[in-house]
């Protein structure tokens, strides 16, 4: 079976969780991040425009993040920041990722029991 090109299902989630991330240091607006996420990956995941805006959406509307509108170069931009909400969101998310990423990693290197 040929690897995908795409980004396989158990990704689920994991794009909320690299853009609180990439929020939480700095502002942001949608096709910036798709770019940030492909980069700091190095390449290894790919999100869309058509993944990205519906998450930001989303986030703002639960609190976790805000938005701006700013003119750039004679076009305006919703740049998006994280909120202490959204910073909050992001360590739980963190923390149920490793937790899932020890387990998974320990039953790959043959251990007989993955941690709960």
């Amino acid at each position: 079976m040929a690897p995908r090109k795409t980004n396989p299902e158990f990704m689920t989630g994991v794009p909320e969780l690299l853009i609180l991330r990439l929020l939480s240091d700095r502002e942001m607006y949608g096709y910036e991040l798709v770019q940030a996420i492909e980069a700091a990956t190095g390449e290894a995941i790919k999100v869309g425009e058509g993944v990205v805006y519906p998450i930001l959406h989303a986030l703002e509307e639960q609190g976790c993040l805000t938005s701006k509108r700013k003119p750039v170069n004679g076009r305006t931009r919703v740049y998006y920041t994280a909120t202490a909400a959204g910073k909050k969101r992001l360590g739980a998310l963190v923390s149920e990722w490793q937790r899932i990423t020890d387990a998974v990693s320990g039953l790959v290197k043959g251990a007989k029991h993955a941690r709960a």
